[in-house]
């Protein structure tokens, strides 16, 4: 899916470029290291209301750019769960 979605992870906050069953990449701040295991969320709006995709994954590449990061991600495990507002 190539569409911008809002990214939670444990100190920062990033933005989809796209995302798939099996993997993501996003914009964030921060240093990320290939082979790193990380934790995010990706907010999803559905007809019943947001959810949160909560994954586990590895990064499979970091790619600086100017105050930012494109962070390429494998998913390893992940669940939906209903956003709380």
């Amino acid at each position: 899916m190539d569409t911008a979605l809002l990214v939670f992870l444990d100190n920062a906050r990033g933005v989809t470029r796209d995302m798939s069953a099996s993997g993501a990449y996003f914009w964030t701040s921060g240093n990320f290291t290939p082979g790193e295991s990380i934790n995010f969320a990706i907010e999803v709006k559905t007809a019943g209301g947001k959810m949160m995709w909560k994954c586990k994954g590895d990064v499979v590449r970091a790619e600086p750019f100017a105050h930012m990061v494109g962070v390429a991600t494998k998913i390893t495990e992940s669940r939906m769960e209903s956003a709380q507002t």
